[in-house]
């Protein structure tokens, strides 16, 4: 009975979290849904392996990252699964933008981002992991993440720059 306590307050500790960095990832509810559902099924048959309790929330953005990656994988296998990637030309904005996006069209604007990039920048900014955890969730060397961070921050900017915000509303 305790190893159920011990998942739920897991769930409840991480589920939140987790869901975010899968919805940055996917641009979806349902896939964010599920692949926050799979880490913890992963978790359930798997956890019992890991050496240090502190590792955890390490380990459930591995994995989370790892199936993500897996089903784009599964994707591309499949060309038949079609993404919508039409860019509109979309007008320029005053530079206090970024003040005004809302979160809806921060996730959309992340999705148009390539995935090697969106990931490490998602990570370091939304769940606050340092480079070198970054670096070993998604295995890669420190400076790549660091460089991946940057390049992902001038994507946002010019992406941000060229989607249409609306004005600040008014009481």
């Amino acid at each position: 009975m305790s190893a159920d306590l011990e998942f739920e307050n897991l769930v409840k500790l991480y589920y939140r979290d987790l869901y975010q960095f899968g919805l940055s990832l996917t641009g979806n509810e349902t896939d964010a849904a599920d692949l926050t559902q799979e880490t913890f099924y992963i978790w359930a048959n798997k956890g019992h392996q890991l050496q240090k309790s502190a590792s955890v929330k390490s380990w459930l953005f591995t994995t989370l990252h790892r199936e993500f990656l897996k089903s784009r994988r599964r994707q591309n296998r499949f060309p038949n699964q079609s993404l919508n990637e039409g860019t509109e030309d979309l007008p320029n904005v005053p530079p206090d933008c970024a003040e005004r996006v809302d979160s809806r069209t921060l996730l959309r604007i992340l999705g148009e981002i390539g995935e090697d990039f969106r990931a490490p920048l998602v990570l370091y900014y939304m769940e606050d992991l340092s480079y070198k955890e970054i670096a070993d969730i998604l295995s890669l060397p420190l400076g790549t993440v660091q460089s991946r961070i940057a390049r992902a921050k001038i994507q946002l900017l010019r992406r941000l720059s060229e989607t249409s915000l609306p004005l600040e509303q008014t009481k």
